[in-house]
């Protein structure tokens, strides 16, 4: 690895995986240690975030574990306080946290739907406003929230919720990159397409007759003929938390094999 982001911080929101493998926000955490960054790994279930940080340990990195709940600020807070004690500094904010509930309106309760965008949504909202002083402090700071290929396009499931509060992550990043910009603040997003992780064989998997079969469906979707794994995701975060990127900012940045510029949609 270059070093990238040696001599910085980076705190991840949602850095366990759903199951064995690898999902996005674990690969993130596990880039960003891998190119220097000091690591807080937070997930709502401990020993998934542990798992992340005990991986990054083994390879000689610095990170730290905690349980933290994105739908509470205080929450929230805790976390923050907590990587601010252990790395002195936070550099790099990262929202992976997200929630896949099927159905359009006439399926979802209001209960349901409001759990949805309360965790899709307002974790960027939370997570911002718990780290923003830091940043403000130090007059800079990346901030790079995942939003999905759903946020601008029908991607071929009933996803009502997932498809507004991801969208609404998308105009976020942009208030957040525009507001702070003066400041020294960048914010953008990635709007991951189709990729293979752990999670889409518990959520995904039930549209359709086995998962083979979702498997080949969903690569046969992607334009380059295969679904993204979660290093491509992460590999995307990594350049828009450097300083490579620091003249970028309010940008949603597709990692999608292409899928969102095809004119066919998966049905």
């Amino acid at each position: 690895m270059t070093g990238r982001l040696a001599g910085k911080a980076a705190i991840v929101f949602g850095a366990g995986s759903s199951g064995p493998g690898w999902g996005n926000g674990k690969a993130a955490a596990v880039a960003y240690a891998r190119e220097g960054a000091a690591v807080t790994c937070i997930d709502v279930v401990e020993a998934a975030a542990r798992e992340t940080a005990d991986i990054i340990a083994s390879e000689g990195g610095r990170a730290i574990a905690v349980a933290a709940d994105v739908t509470s600020l205080a929450s929230v807070e805790e976390a923050v306080s907590a990587s601010l004690s252990a790395f002195g500094a936070i550099d790099i904010l990262h929202n992976n946290v997200g929630v896949v509930h099927a159905g359009g309106p006439l399926d979802l309760d209001e209960e349901t739907f409001r759990r949805a965008l309360d965790l899709n949504v307002g974790s960027v909202y939370r997570t911002a406003k718990a780290v923003l002083p830091a940043f403000l402090e130090r007059k800079r700071g990346a901030i790079v929230n995942i939003s999905s290929l759903a946020a601008i396009r029908w991607t071929g499931y009933p996803y009502f919720a997932y498809y507004a509060s991801k969208a609404a992550v998308v105009q976020a990043t942009t208030a957040l990159a525009l507001q702070y910009a003066p400041q020294g603040i960048r914010a953008n997003c990635i709007l991951p397409g189709l990729i293979d992780t752990p999670l889409i064989y518990k959520q995904i998997a039930g549209h359709y007759a086995s998962a083979d079969e979702m498997v080949a469906a969903r690569n046969k979707a992607v334009p380059m003929g295969k679904m993204g794994s979660a290093w491509d995701v992460a590999a995307a975060a990594v350049f828009l938390a450097s300083d490579e990127a620091g003249f970028i900012t309010g940008v949603a940045l597709p990692v999608d094999g292409g899928q969102s510029c095809a004119t066919t949609v998966p049905q």
